[in-house]
């Protein structure tokens, strides 16, 4: 099925991505992978070359370019390489941190942060998830105090992805913990705030070149000047961004699938068995039917949901459907995959071995496929 969704300039750009990855990516992806690190200078190439940040408005150096459709270009064509974890950090900047930035920060924090994000020089993570609260966000624990001139922050932040290398915090802590929702707020905490530590890079079963790490806060002092909007609006915020942010793991879910299904398929002719190619039997074909015609679904739905973005239409029930369902048809798809490729599969050299391990976790962060139908159901219900 030919897809819509795209205009010339897109496919233009895609060729620049394409060689970007061959450049700077191929080469090293599975070393990043098995010393557990990214080489950071691959950032500014990234942003440089117009991979990363293109929404930072162009007086601050970046393009000023909102539209999805070049995310999802940048996650298809990294799913074509298998880099999941080089797609999961810029993810965790474009989709998460500089949406933030860009949207609650005054001028003078975007004169201070934004120009180091255009040029790739500055990371970010967001810290919302605790050892005693994940999806539920009002669970959060982590508090923060008004002392003069500074917010005095003490709690514990978990699976925080770009946990080590972000110089950059968006945290949320309870500042009024009687305010019910209106008691939470977000700050940005830089790398070198008094009393804010890192734990130990987490270890994690798949997305390996991604760090992941438990962030801790003992009285550590926060300037004034960087709580990031309104106080006590921090849960709003968050609410409010979550769209943006479950549509980025959409969009990197059906890259991935769609990569690997084209992959299986390219090895199901050329695999033989019984003196034929595996493609040439009749449970192999149904099995690519199932998948193709799944995908083709699903990446209508996408389209669909980038549109909607682009239009600022898309709603949280939406982005929420499909959140979970093209993670949990990325999760099939590759589980169906490896069983194709037989014990091939189950080799590191690979690429469905890989992407095995690497989307599992789709399924979870972002908010649960169990969360996102029960949001789904409430909506249906209310």
């Amino acid at each position: 099925m030919k897809r819509t969704l795209y205009t010339e300039d897109h496919e233009i750009y895609r060729q620049t991505v394409q060689e970007f990855l061959e450049r700077e990516i191929v080469p090293h992806k599975d070393r990043w992978d098995d010393e557990g690190m990214i080489d950071r200078g691959v950032y500014g190439s990234a942003a440089q070359t117009g991979l990363h940040a293109l929404a930072v408005p162009e007086e601050y150096g970046g393009a000023g370019e909102r539209d999805f459709r070049y995310r999802l270009v940048v996650c298809e064509e990294i799913g074509r390489i298998n880099a999941l974890s080089f797609g999961l950090t810029l993810s965790v900047q474009d989709d998460l941190v500089l949406a933030y930035l860009a949207d609650l920060t005054n001028n003078e924090q975007r004169k201070r942060w934004l120009p180091g994000f255009a040029s790739g020089q500055l990371l970010g993570a967001l810290a919302m998830t605790e050892p005693g609260a994940g999806s539920d966000l009002r669970g959060i624990c982590t508090s923060a105090r008004r002392d003069g001139n500074s917010w005095v922050i003490n709690g514990q932040k978990t699976f925080i992805s770009n946990g080590i290398s972000a110089d950059l915090i968006v945290l949320a802590a309870c500042t009024d913990p009687d305010a019910g929702s209106r008691g939470f707020s977000l700050f940005v905490v830089e790398r070198d705030t008094p009393g804010f530590d890192r734990g130990c890079r987490l270890d994690k079963i798949g997305l390996s070149g991604q760090d992941t790490a438990e962030l801790f806060f003992g009285d550590a002092r926060v300037p004034a000047e960087n709580l990031l909007g309104e106080e006590g609006r921090g849960l709003q915020y968050l609410m409010s961004h979550l769209p943006r942010e479950r549509l980025g793991i959409t969009a990197m879910a059906i890259g991935s699938a769609r990569a690997i299904f084209d992959a299986t398929l390219e090895y199901c002719k050329q695999r033989s068995a019984f003196g034929r190619p595996i493609s040439d039997f009749q449970n192999t074909r149904f099995e690519l039917a199932t998948m193709a015609t799944e995908l083709d679904l699903a990446e209508t739905y996408v389209d669909a949901s980038v549109r909607a973005y682009n239009e600022g239409t898309l709603s949280p029930v939406d982005a929420a459907k499909g959140k979970w369902w093209i993670t949990e048809l990325q999760r099939r798809v590759i589980d169906r995959c490896l069983q194709l490729h037989g014990g091939y599969g189950f080799m590191r050299e690979y690429p469905v071995g890989r992407a095995f391990v690497d989307s599992r976790v789709q399924t979870i962060y972002g908010g649960t496929t169990e969360i996102m139908k029960d949001l789904i159901g409430r909506d249906l219900t209310r």
